[in-house]
């Protein structure tokens, strides 16, 4: 059985320091860390909060994503993937279910279409020229509703390795919008043709 919120913080809190601080992580003396460790600190460990505070959408009612369940670069009755703007690596992807689902309720016919069109996207981007990798993320803390991301690593930019891409996504400059338009068109085309669905009449907005 997992530890209980109070014996997670009090196990942390027996690593770290007198103002509750742990550690700095192995993964900030990687190679690719965006950080140098000279100067940088923890911030303390704040105490669990119980019961967690609810995510945006967990009332389908009130789920942005359900509002936008018509909108994206590509559509089928079931899923829709839509561009993220304002980022900072060559293309960001997120695809979402139409239907108010988190991965936990996917019902199992739409759990394995998921797998199939996440291969098939990745597949897409990392044949544009230039993106090296397709790195595919479900994290689910800030939406109850689904969405799983794919973000495009730019080829040689060998600091963008790993989990840290995601830390240097928001810290480099904004890519060019009509490139990353230009290649979403193209990855939403080719997913039309490996698996179906369509493309919009008219451009929509990511959610």
């Amino acid at each position: 059985m997992a530890l209980r919120p109070d014996e997670f913080y009090d196990r942390a809190l027996a690593a770290g320091d007198s103002e509750r601080r742990l550690p700095l992580s192995r993964m900030t003396g990687w190679d690719i860390s965006p950080f140098e460790q000279d100067g940088l600190r923890v911030a303390p460990l704040r105490p669990p909060v119980l019961p967690e505070p609810a995510r945006q959408g967990e009332d389908p009612a009130d789920c942005n994503s359900c509002r936008c369940r018509d909108e994206g670069i590509w559509l089928n009755d079931r899923w829709r993937l839509t561009r993220i703007e304002g980022v900072g690596v060559p293309l960001v992807l997120m695809i979402h279910p139409r239907d108010h689902y988190d991965m936990a309720d996917l019902p199992n016919e739409l759990a394995a279409e998921l797998g199939l069109i996440t291969a098939h996207i990745v597949r897409h981007v990392e044949a544009r020229p230039n993106i090296s990798r397709a790195h595919v993320y479900r994290i689910g803390d800030g939406g109850a509703h689904l969405h799983v991301w794919f973000f495009a690593r730019p080829e040689g930019q060998a600091q963008l390795y790993g989990s840290w891409m995601v830390v240097w996504d928001d810290l480099l400059p904004e890519y060019p919008a009509d490139v990353a338009d230009a290649d979403a068109a193209i990855v939403a085309d080719s997913l039309v043709a490996s698996c179906g669905g369509r493309r919009p009449a008219t451009g929509t907005p990511p959610a």
